[in-house]
């Protein structure tokens, strides 16, 4: 068995497997596993190559410190490297970035700044322009700049290209990629355009990023939009971005992305992130326009385990209104998590409190239904277990009928979605009935989901 030195001896040729459950046209589809990097993205590359570098050039010293601004994969090859060096790693992410991300990058060492993800460059707040300014202000700290940095493109030029090239026994017709810092597309565009030529280059970026009208229609537009697919994207050109060998863009949109990750993952058994689904649905789209049979190479460009709270939540999608589901009308449809799916997240009132607060914390909920014999007795929030448990005479193992508020005032489905308000006024959750039958409940999160899912149609 083949033995490394450390973690690092393991980044780089990740595997290639062929995609055989969806409509590719004439074409053959291949996706190329970086999720099978160490540090699980293909930034891992790049994180690798920057830091060497710098290091070869006499820009780090042993102990320093590493900045940087970042959607959370570079970050993480980052802070893989810096771990096995011995450098303190700070990193600037905006806040639209997935709890798995960030829980992650501090697990493994780094120091994690939260920044505003709805300003462009130039402000203060901006990752990218707060991540210098810090770098600035600590003595002896490194500023990676990804967006600039020539080692960015390198690795992929140097590694990652030849790497495909030899993969596909150097016959493949077509790239399908996506741009965050553009070290892949500009890397891959160097490196085939002296083996293949005639490669099609083609981008695939998330609604809303300027790069798709600037490919296509060779505009550059001064305002981006927003999306909710992470890593991919930009409101600018960055400085090492060489887009001339990219033959065409498409748009996707955040519900076409989430939609084809989750298929891939049901159809393929490829877990991808957001971005994945990005090049996803932008391959599919591609392969089913060609006329001709055309070998086709894609990536998983990180793991879906970064965005089990997100694409991978039904809830979440649903919240977002990128899930169907059928809509009554009435109160119903403001329910997050009906009874009778048994999405409800429930306990019994001879229970331990104890059992309460566990799946409280495990399923992110402030309030449970007591439920006995499929009928509702009861409602058991986060104040009431705390009243319980500081009042001296309960305890954790006590039952939850003990500490339950059994006296409860209840909605029925065909009420206005104005009479939530009151409810909502004295600070209680609204219990949805149908006469007897206990329906679900709605708290003032699902109330502005559901305003918000109006406002965007």
């Amino acid at each position: 068995m083949e033995t490394y030195e450390n973690v690092l001896g393991l980044i780089g040729n990740t595997p290639v497997v062929r995609i055989n459950h969806f409509d590719t046209g004439p074409c053959e589809l291949f996706m190329k596993l970086e999720s099978q990097n160490p540090g699980a993205s293909i930034k891992d590359r790049i994180g690798l190559k920057m830091i060497e570098d710098a290091e070869r050039a006499g820009l780090l010293k042993p102990g320093a410190t590493v900045v940087e601004g970042t959607a959370g994969n570079t970050g993480l090859g980052l802070a893989l490297v810096a771990a096995q060096k011995g450098y303190r790693l700070i990193l600037v992410i905006p806040d639209k970035m997935s709890r798995e991300k960030i829980s992650n990058l501090k697990a493994m060492g780094a120091e994690v700044v939260l920044t505003r993800s709805d300003v462009a460059k130039g402000h203060p707040d901006y990752y990218q322009d707060l991540a210098k300014r810090l770098s600035e202000e600590i003595d002896g700290a490194f500023f990676i700049n990804q967006f600039g940095n020539p080692s960015n493109p390198k690795a992929h030029e140097e590694v990652t290209g030849p790497e495909i090239w030899r993969q596909m026994d150097e016959d493949l017709d077509a790239i399908v990629l996506g741009v965050g810092s553009s070290g892949t597309v500009t890397g891959l565009s160097r490196y085939f355009a002296g083996v293949a030529p005639e490669l099609d280059i083609v981008l695939a970026d998330p609604r809303g990023s300027i790069l798709a009208e600037y490919i296509n229609e060779g505009t550059l537009s001064t305002k981006s939009g927003s999306w909710l697919v992470e890593g991919i994207g930009e409101d600018f050109l960055p400085t090492i971005s060489d887009f001339t060998r990219v033959n065409k863009a498409y748009s996707i949109t955040d519900k076409e992305s989430f939609e084809a990750g989750r298929e891939l993952l049901k159809r393929e058994g490829i877990l991808g992130g957001s971005s994945t689904g990005t090049l996803m649905a932008a391959a599919l789209k591609y392969c089913q326009e060609q006329t001709e049979p055309k070998k086709v190479l894609t990536f998983a460009c990180d793991t879906g385990n970064r965005y089990l709270s997100k694409m991978y939540n039904d809830f979440w999608m649903r919240d977002q209104g990128f899930i169907e589901f059928e809509e009554f009308g009435d109160l119903r449809d403001l329910i997050a998590r009906p009874y009778e799916s048994h999405d409800t997240i429930t306990v019994g009132p001879d229970e331990p409190i104890g059992n309460a607060y566990t799946r409280m914390k495990l399923y992110d909920v402030s309030q449970l239904p007591v439920i006995e014999n499929d009928k509702l007795v009861g409602i058991l929030d986060e104040s009431d277990i705390l009243l319980a448990i500081t009042d001296g005479h309960h305890r954790f193992e006590d039952a939850v009928n003990t500490a339950m508020v059994s006296d409860l005032t209840y909605i029925n489905k065909d009420a206005p979605v104005s009479d939530l308000m009151p409810i909502f006024e004295k600070d209680f959750v609204a219990i949805v009935m149908d006469g007897e039958r206990f329906l679900g409940l709605i708290t003032r999160v699902d109330l502005l989901n559901h305003l918000r899912r109006k406002a965007d149609r």
